[in-house]
């Protein structure tokens, strides 16, 4: 092969990573949507919620623990799912600092009609691969991070169409 299509083919290589890196942000931004749209629901909410229908009750800092999320931006969630009526709040009668949150009768019709969050596709059939395979595909995605020069930020590992640094984005999307 010879140098000129030596770099060409180093050209289509690195083009078809980038449009493989376009297709999943998309992707994720297209699945936000299908939520909002559909449901009236964003990712994490529909997370949270889940999480809480799991349990009869449970506490914010658990919801918290339970989807990694930090507990200022549960707190947000909740006060917009509480607003529209999806869930409920309950003091502790022991501890009045803490509150108990459980979802309405009108979020278990919701919660019968949705999708699961685009994570617990992604989670079940990455759980299919070879250990191997697993392991390639993280080596891969680190390096990409690495290569993009992407600063270091605390995420989650939700997938989400929001700017997980951005709070104007979190209160558009969360």
């Amino acid at each position: 092969m010879t140098e000129d299509e030596n770099t060409m083919m180093k050209k289509m290589i690195c083009n078809d990573v980038l449009i493989a890196i376009r297709r999943i942000i998309q992707s994720v931004d297209l699945h936000s949507r299908y939520l909002v749209r559909h449901f009236g629901l964003t990712g994490p909410q529909l997370i949270i919620l889940q999480e809480i229908s799991k349990r009869k009750e449970v506490s914010i800092s658990e919801i918290a623990k339970a989807v990694s999320l930090g507990q200022p931006t549960v707190t947000g969630i909740l006060e917009r799912l509480e607003g529209r009526g999806l869930t409920t709040r309950r003091r502790s009668e022991q501890d009045k600092r803490k509150v108990f949150i459980s979802i309405t009768e009108e979020c278990r019709k919701l919660m019968e009609k949705t999708p699961p969050p685009m994570q617990e596709h992604f989670t079940n059939a990455f759980n299919c691969l070879q250990d191997w395979e697993q392991s390639m595909i993280l080596a891969s995605l680190q390096r990409i991070v690495k290569l993009m020069g992407v600063r270091p930020i605390a995420v989650e590992p939700i997938l989400t169409g929001a700017d997980p640094i951005s709070e104007e984005s979190e209160k558009l999307f969360f």
